[in-house]
């Protein structure tokens, strides 16, 4: 991952799915000023993202809102449609917003692109989890292997700051 501590994010477009459809928006306007957790995965309902890592940051709001994260970010290389359906079937309405980087654009940005062709899935994210204030990367962490799920969940990291 390319991105470092102490940097500001890259406002790269992504896609939110609102209802009017598709709607393209940068990440400057979706983080604003406040402290966020963001938190990206290689896709929508693949097993490790549906059993760990989206459960996690789901089970850990109450511990989350203690520490004054005012927003928690799930972003994977999947259209908005997809990431708003994985949404629902996880019940994260008002809890976690959901952001397809179609186009790869915030994830290449930041340095987390990741080659999963052989695995018949193109080009996709690596497994990362950061905390963003105002703007700025406050602490990022990376799992080594994107079908693991450890130093990324919400209760490892939660555990750092």
């Amino acid at each position: 991952m390319k991105i470092k501590e102490g940097e500001k994010l890259p406002n790269s477009k992504v896609f939110i799915l609102s209802k009017d459809g598709p709607k393209e928006i940068s990440m400057g306007e979706i983080i604003g000023q406040d402290k966020v957790i963001l938190f990206g995965l290689p896709g929508a309902f693949t097993p490790t993202c549906s059993a760990k890592h989206l459960p996690g940051f789901i089970n850990s709001m109450d511990e989350i809102k203690k520490k004054g994260i005012k927003k928690v970010i799930c972003i994977s290389v999947n259209d908005p449609f997809v990431m708003d359906a994985w949404g629902k079937s996880h019940n994260v309405q008002g809890k976690i917003t959901m952001l397809g980087d179609s186009k790869g654009e915030f994830t290449k940005s930041v340095g987390a692109e990741l080659d999963l062709n052989a695995r018949g899935l193109g080009i996709r994210s690596a497994r990362y989890t950061m905390l963003i204030e105002s703007g700025v990367v406050k602490k990022v962490v990376e799992e080594e292997v994107a079908g693991k799920c450890e130093i990324t969940s919400a209760e490892n990291f939660l555990k750092k700051f």
